[in-house]
């Protein structure tokens, strides 16, 4: 049986759980998540493995990432990502990592960059399917009414991120 390395982070804005297979990381997820379980399960049996809690290279490096990024120091990150998911899936967070630090797209803009405007549900479900939060920016989605909506670590969570990333991103700019 092979194993995705785990290990827990405390964020600004909730417990995340982060795994690695193979050298690559596979999650960054909300600990309280409603979909953890179905997540969970999805990682293990795609990749054949079971966790264990132990850190890895890829790990720590995604942390020293994170706490650049929350510390305002980080806009990109560079970790190698696993995507598990279906094909379609897959698209959609291809297409998250396209979206700027700093900037919104509707789920109904993001279903036009992916070729089909019809598609909004498909791609609201596969944005809410990410495994890799953070990273696979599916925080900076929001209503066609510029409302947050759903976010697996909660709206507060994603108010934060988007805060920490919009409210200085002209302080970025001009440095």
């Amino acid at each position: 049986m092979e194993m995705i390395q785990v290990q827990y982070y405390q964020s600004p804005y909730g417990e995340l759980i982060l795994g690695s297979f193979e050298g690559k990381l596979c999650m960054c997820d909300w600990v309280n998540e409603k979909r953890r379980e179905v997540i969970d399960k999805r990682l293990q049996k795609a990749l054949h493995a079971d966790y264990c809690t132990q850190g890895s290279e890829v790990i720590a490096k995604a942390i020293l990432q994170l706490e650049e990024y929350f510390a305002r120091k980080r806009k990109a990150f560079d970790i190698p990502l696993l995507f598990i998911g279906t094909d379609f899936q897959k698209s959609v967070w291809q297409e998250l990592l396209n979206i700027p630090y700093g900037k919104t797209v509707s789920y109904g803009e993001l279903s036009q960059k992916l070729g089909n405007s019809k598609a909004v549900r498909a791609v609201a479900t596969a944005n809410g399917a990410n495994a890799i939060s953070i990273f696979v920016p599916c925080h900076r989605v929001i209503g066609s009414n510029h409302k947050l909506v759903g976010y697996a670590g909660g709206l507060e969570a994603k108010k934060g991120l988007l805060d920490l990333e919009i409210n200085l991103y002209d302080r970025f700019m001009n440095h």
